[in-house]
């Protein structure tokens, strides 16, 4: 008796399973929740949520046999570079963050990168896909997404093999860098698949009020609308193209329509626009590491209380926390450099697809497809490979689709930009057929 009352005591106390608890890992995330990229800051947080929910469901990331919750620390950056830049230095300096996620957008992030660089921090970006951010020799900066420059490629690919093929292209573009870049990139890459850019304006991000330019554009009687910009202008190019009574055979953006909110904005005048996305949940990827595809959109439909499909900027922030843990738990160590290796090694596919990073940092293993908005949803259409629908093609004209308000007036717009050739990757060998 008195051994069995010894070796009870002896058990007494925390379990192995208790004892192996680490402190928390905190990551540190600016974000853009207020502002004009505010939309799309908040569907950027609902990815990072999802990660650091899936993590801390499944016991946190074990490291040296100790398993570690995680805290996401947001602080709003106003969708302003610079304050997003002094609250990245908050976050290290402050609150103590292991590492960064990048913020909503380029210039947002390459303020962000310049201070994790600075730090000797590691940070992976999710929806700054400029390429602007990965030439400047960064070592602890890494980004999810292809690059800008493939963005509105594929939706030149896919226009060059319709009938009749559209050929005259009305290009419209927000100034900062990742819109740039994509609308430059469109510049340089037309003429090869037989089209020529006949309108080319750039107006400051943010903008509302585009009817000028797109009055603009339909005097030289163009067959696709191209935008690069975001959620806020391609609702107001929508609309002033409807209201202008613009009849474009194909209209196609870059960030907006993946976004509910461009839905929900415009009704019916949402169908038939084409975006180039980074991720569409028709896309089944043989995974090698990742919560399940199908699990990552009933988790987003939980959070969001909708039944609406989880836009490419929660996959691809999603998507940066996986990349993130995957490469702590290769370090199998929390320190910074350790996991800036790891990191700069990772081939891994997860249900956003192949991540494996660059001598740059960016994930040129990346495939952009095409959606386009069909009966008020989205639908992949391209490559045909992977489409699980055909193109509505042409856009039927506005008169026959709504009633369209006089459309109001202003000076017309001027500002040409220049090109950069594109290069896009592909994982297209990791879809399942």
């Amino acid at each position: 008796m008195l051994i069995a009352l010894a070796l009870a005591a002896c058990t007494v106390g925390p379990s192995p399973e208790q004892a192996r608890v680490g402190e928390d890992l905190v990551i540190g995330a600016p974000m853009s929740l207020t502002g004009n990229q505010s939309k799309e800051g908040a569907q950027t947080k609902v990815g990072y949520d999802i990660w650091r929910d899936w993590v801390n469901a499944h016991g946190g990331i074990t490291v040296q046999g100790a398993r570690h919750r995680v805290q996401i620390r947001y602080l709003d950056d106003r969708s302003t570079p610079e304050v997003s830049g002094q609250v990245a230095q908050q976050l290290i300096t402050d609150d103590g963050a292991h590492f960064l996620l990048g913020s909503y957008g380029s210039s947002d992030t390459a303020a962000d990168a310049a201070v994790a660089e600075k730090n000797h921090m590691p940070l992976v970006a999710s929806n700054g896909a400029a390429r602007s951010i990965y030439t400047k020799g960064y070592r602890y900066v890494f980004g999810v997404q292809s690059s800008a420059e493939a963005e509105l490629q594929g939706v030149l690919d896919m226009a060059a093999t319709m009938n009749p093929k559209p050929t005259k292209i009305a290009l419209l573009s927000a100034d900062d860098s990742f819109s740039v870049e994509v609308a430059a990139a469109a510049v340089d890459y037309a003429p090869r698949v037989g089209m020529q850019v006949v309108y080319n304006y750039q107006y400051p991000s943010g903008s509302t009020n585009l009817y000028a330019a797109l009055d603009a554009a339909k005097a030289k009687k163009p067959d696709i609308i191209l935008n690069s910009g975001h959620l806020i202008e391609a609702i107001a190019i929508t609309k002033a193209a409807r209201d202008v009574r613009l009849d474009a055979a194909i209209y196609a953006y870059t960030s907006g329509p993946a976004t509910p909110d461009f839905a929900r904005a415009l009704g019916k005048d949402a169908n038939y626009v084409y975006s180039g996305s980074q991720w569409s949940p028709q896309l089944q990827y043989k995974q090698a590491y990742s919560l399940p595809a199908a699990q990552f959109v009933a988790e987003y439909q939980k959070k969001s209380g909708t039944s609406d499909v989880p836009s490419y900027q929660v996959a691809s922030a999603t998507a940066a926390g996986l990349a993130l843990q995957r490469a702590i738990e290769r370090a199998d160590s929390l320190d910074p450099e350790k996991v800036r290796d790891a990191l700069a090694s990772l081939d891994v596919v997860t249900f956003f697809g192949r991540i494996k990073f660059d001598a740059h940092g960016q994930n040129a293993s990346k495939t952009v497809v095409v959606e386009q908005i069909q009966d008020g949803k989205l639908a992949t259409v391209w490559p045909a490979t992977v489409a699980a629908s055909t193109p509505l093609y042409p856009t039927p004209a506005w008169s026959t689709r709504t009633t369209i308000p006089a459309a109001p007036t202003q000076p017309a717009p001027k500002a040409p930009v220049v090109g950069h050739p594109p290069s896009p990757g592909t994982d297209l060998q990791h879809l399942i057929a």
